[in-house]
């Protein structure tokens, strides 16, 4: 399952979308400046290049990946928005079993090591990066350390690197990273990615560049792992299932044949056809993670990634004493047979996909539109928990009734007493007029009015372009004192959690990753898997 070449210094660099039609006079620089574009102020303004980090922990293998995003405002209408218009992946660290030190512990220690390994090789320190994620995926996440190993790493490794973990985001964020959500983008097609990693196989479905929906399956190359002798010296629960499925009752220690082994990874590659194609039985249902995937229908083309995607392109070969290479093999027959009936793309990163999805996992800009009473005090905040209350902003709203929606829900959530930072983010539509802003702000001041005399600061997140106005009249009309921030431009909903990083200049940008914390058994949001993600450089956003 491991790929030990090294690519240190690999210039991958990767556009969204065709370059700007606007030219650097559009822009005002003007015909006499002679220095470097990109030391001019007026350049900076509405250009941001980003360092990230994507480490990423899974089943088998652990792997750090460096890159630098260079995001751009948009020049339509003044907009504040800022889109991804490419990314550079200039260093990648060898992968690596990820170390445990037992069944139910990761081995923190060299774990730190492989990571600080990665930064040393990478010629980078943690003050040097802007933003990026510390995933935990498959078994790694089921281990009792792997919150606080999370935290620690998205604590020491970067201004704004986050901590996150679930099959959801980890499906999301393969997609991203293996090419399949611009291709479905480039191919005006519906895409299915199937990432298959050591211990779970993570799915997406794509189209026109938006994530439909994802799921998981305990399939996975390293369920189950033997020594040079034959014999197992692994043997996940999961693994032991399939292996009973396959007809076999092994435990830990029992010598296994090639051909049995063969036998466990053609029925597992079995139970992945019948989980995609027409009416899985209710033994295969029972390898979901969570609900299963939906949207197949449609479906024109399939690309996989993964670690086990590197033997189903044909790019390895060498068996790693699991279930990998046989996997592999056996579902790749099953695609030239047709078994899985849809054209196969080849352009994947393969065992790569969600280290590349996880450093240029997509970090929304704010823009300079925002109001923020005290940006050295507010800000960088970690996660905020997101409230998405639900309201309709027609023409004639309600204070009343805003504040009203915003009080239920902040109980709902349990945090109307709560001492904890927390976001209030809404869907604004309509006309910007005062009268409708001022209503907005009546509503929330009236609906945030015990966090107020508690004394707790105002984070409002908005995905339209109202903030500044907003924000100055909470401040000036309704007299909030309390520190207050408005941004626009960023679309959140419930369960979200965020991370604010500290304002740039000179744009006046304030960077917002976005995550998901699920850990262990937490129930993950029912809805996550079913909301719309643009890629960077759709002109409708995220």
């Amino acid at each position: 399952m491991m790929n030990d070449k090294k690519n240190n210094t690999p210039e991958h660099i990767h556009y969204y979308r065709p370059a700007p039609d606007h030219t650097d006079e559009d822009h005002h620089i003007g015909p006499d400046y002679e220095g470097p574009i990109e030391e001019h102020p007026l350049w900076q303004r509405d250009n941001v290049i980003l360092t990230s980090v994507g480490i990423d922990i899974g089943s088998a293998g652990t792997q750090i990946i460096f890159s630098r995003m260079h995001l751009q405002r948009q020049s339509v209408d003044l907009s504040s928005r800022y889109m991804v218009i490419a990314r550079e992946t200039w260093y990648e660290s060898p992968v690596s079993f990820t170390p445990y030190r037992s069944d139910t512990l990761i081995d923190a220690r060299a774990l730190g090591t492989l990571v600080d390994e990665a930064y040393r090789a990478a010629r980078v320190t943690p003050d040097e990066i802007d933003t990026g994620v510390v995933i935990l995926t498959g078994e790694a996440l089921r281990r009792e350390n792997a919150e606080r190993i999370a935290r620690i790493l998205s604590e020491k490794c970067g201004d704004l690197v986050c901590a996150t973990a679930g099959h959801h985001m980890e499906a999301m964020l393969a997609a991203h990273g293996s090419g399949a959500l611009q291709a479905s983008h480039d191919r005006s097609e519906r895409i299915l990615n199937i990432d298959i990693g050591g211990g779970t196989t993570k799915l997406g479905v794509l189209e026109n560049g938006r994530i439909l929906s994802t799921a998981a399956l305990h399939i996975g190359g390293r369920l189950l792992a033997v020594d040079g002798n034959g014999r197992i010296v692994h043997l996940d629960p999961a693994g032991r299932l399939h292996a009973q499925r396959a007809g076999f009752d092994w435990d830990i220690g029992a010598a296994v044949t090639g051909d049995q082994l063969d036998a466990v990874a053609e029925s597992m590659a079995d139970d992945l056809v019948k989980a995609l194609t027409g009416r899985p039985p209710s033994d295969v249902m029972d390898l979901y993670l969570t609900d299963p995937v939906s949207d197949l229908n449609g479906i024109a083309s399939v690309i996989f990634s993964g670690g086990v995607a590197e033997f189903i392109y044909a790019r390895e070969q060498r068996d790693f004493g699991d279930l990998g290479r046989r996997l592999g093999l056996a579902i790749r027959r099953r695609v030239d047979a047709a078994a899985l009936p849809w054209t196969l793309l080849a352009d994947s990163q393969g065992i790569r996909a969600t280290a590349l999805g996880a450093s240029e996992y997509t970090v929304q800009l704010s823009g300079n539109t925002g109001y923020i009473s005290d940006p050295a005090k507010l800000l960088p905040r970690r996660n905020l928990q997101v409230l998405r209350p639900s309201f309709d902003f027609t023409d004639s709203f309600s204070p009343e009734s805003l504040a009203e929606t915003v009080q239920q829900h902040m109980q709902t959530f349990d945090i109307a007493t709560s001492t904890a930072d927390m976001v209030l983010a809404f869907h604004w539509r309509g006309t910007p007029d005062y009268r409708r802003i001022r209503d907005f702000a009546e509503g929330i001041h009236r609906g945030a009015a015990e966090r107020l005399k508690r004394g707790r600061p105002l984070y409002v997140i908005l995905d339209a372009d109202v903030a500044m106005t907003l924000g100055n009249v909470l401040h000036e009309e309704f007299a909030v004192k309390n520190g207050i921030m408005v941004i626009d431009g960023v679309a959140l909903w419930d369960f979200d959690y965020v991370d604010i990083g500290r304002m740039r200049m000179p744009s006046g940008t304030v960077p917002v990753t976005i995550k998901s914390l699920v850990f262990n058994d937490m129930v993950e949001d029912p809805h996550r898997h079913e909301r719309v993600h643009h890629i960077p450089g759709d002109n409708h956003g995220t």
